[in-house]
């Protein structure tokens, strides 16, 4: 098949899945109840791998239910790199069956913590997660719900051209396109007692990422401020926004740990400058300079969900409009584009080639509480995406939920004009230039018209 044939073809299967929408779920108008629970699901230090250094903190399934006496709804956050379709799926399958939920309200989302348990037992964790749901579920109380948006400078995007050296690597890019919003939905009951809050930002937890420890890193440190403040009596959920290119404004830990390790692989004669081996693998810990940032790590996850929390709460402070008659709508499709395959390795840095791969299925899932769409989407999308999402989204409260619901084949979703940096996640990414971001948003505003009306 010639290109220019199999670009035809590609452009009309992408087409043909936008306008091949799935089934919209809508409820009528009804008074709100909420419930809210929170599940520990770290596993006990005997079943941590062997290359774990133990427990910095603990790991939480956190789960939001929502009624207006028509339908119901659940927002789930876990603290987790990332979960499986299948993984999913059994969840969303039993919340269905077991406690009546429609699969299309629920939402399912990894905060992407860099220090979770990678390849933890399925069923363990899928029990954990329906757990909390269905906790969630028991404690359904009246309840009225408030919207609100504040500004956090904690983000910022991470690809950059090196001065050094002139090419494409990651570090701190002042400049580049970075959404400081603090999106965030606040429930409590009718007597003004908080019930849970729901908050979306875009940032990558990776501050613990060197660590080789069980962390819920920034976002668990945010939430567990949040439910500290408040005495434990409220359930506070992250949802990870379009992080794909953001990292923590704060990280020169991270760069400095690299460094070091840099070095003592030359000095072995190896060359990892370009292929960065996982964690804190090769980090002596015994050596003061790394003991020392390690441990200003620690206190860097610590700060950063301080300040967040901060300004989750003042956004909660400053609410003043509280609705408790709503609707519940919700609709899904899977976006179909063409994929591709590397065909050489590193970093960043260099062109990357390619062969026709795969086709990659982004799963977009829209739930739209009354006013407010969120638009979750199972990978990792680059900030624009979700900028101009908001901007041209009929629903002026509007968020994107990314690693929501499964995790897709398509690695990184870079926007069109990111597909000329050669940075990891654009050299990684499955995707083919030109076909996700137009996708992704006339997908999603498909969508928006189908529950609007």
């Amino acid at each position: 098949m010639n290109n220019k044939l199999f670009k035809i073809l590609a452009v009309f299967s992408m087409l043909l899945c936008i306008t091949n929408l799935a089934k919209a779920q809508s409820s009528k108008r009804g008074t709100l109840s909420v419930g809210a629970a929170k599940i520990n699901y770290t596993p006990p230090q005997k079943n941590l791998p062997k290359s774990s250094y133990g427990i910095l903190d603990s790991l939480y399934c956190r789960a939001i239910v929502i009624d207006n006496k028509s339908t119901e709804a659940a927002l789930v956050s876990v603290d987790i790199g990332a979960l499986t379709n299948d993984q999913c799926s059994a969840v969303i399958e039993r919340a269905q069956k077991e406690l009546g939920i429609p699969a299309a309200n629920i939402f399912i989302t990894a905060t992407h913590t860099h220090s979770s348990i990678w390849g933890m037992d399925s069923k363990f964790l899928t029990d954990k997660i329906f757990k909390s749901i269905e906790e969630a579920k028991s404690k359904l109380q009246p309840a009225k719900m408030g919207y609100g948006t504040g500004l956090s400078y904690l983000n910022i995007n991470r690809n950059i051209i090196d001065k050094k050296t002139g090419k494409w690597w990651e570090g701190p890019n002042y400049d580049g396109v970075s959404d400081k919003t603090v999106y965030t939905i606040f429930f409590k009951n009718l007597k003004d007692e908080p019930i849970a809050v729901y908050y979306n930002y875009a940032m990558h937890a990776v501050i613990t990422g060197n660590l080789d420890m069980v962390s819920a890193d920034v976002p668990g440190a945010t939430s567990t401020y949040i439910e500290n403040s408040y005495d434990n009596k409220i359930v506070a959920l992250w949802s990870e926004g379009a992080a794909g290119d953001q990292n923590p404004k704060y990280f020169q830990q991270t760069f400095d740990l690299r460094n070091i390790r840099i070095k003592e692989y030359a000095k072995k004669g190896k060359d990892i400058s370009n292929a960065m081996p996982p964690g804190g693998t090769g980090l002596d810990r015994s050596e003061p300079k790394v003991a020392q940032l390690m441990n200003q790590q620690k206190q860097m996850k610590l700060s950063m969900g301080q300040l967040l929390g901060e300004e989750v709460m003042h956004t909660m402070r400053e609410m003043n409009r509280f609705e408790n008659n709503i609707t519940i709508k919700s609709a899904n499709k899977i976006l179909t584009i063409p994929g591709r395959i590397q065909e050489n390795k590193g970093r960043a840095g260099y062109k990357g080639a390619y062969k026709n791969g795969p086709e990659v299925h982004l799963k977009l899932c829209l739930l739209e509480i009354d006013d407010i769409a969120l638009a979750g989407i199972n990978a990792e999308i680059f900030n624009e995406i979700a900028i101009r999402l908001k901007n041209e989204s009929p629903f002026a409260r509007t968020m994107m939920v990314t690693l929501t619901n499964g995790t897709a084949n398509s690695g990184y979703v870079p926007n069109d004009a990111a597909f000329g940096y050669q940075t990891f996640e654009v050299l990684s990414s499955r995707c083919k230039p030109g076909y996700a971001e137009n996708g992704i948003i006339n997908g999603f505003l498909d969508l928006m018209q189908q529950v609007k009306y």
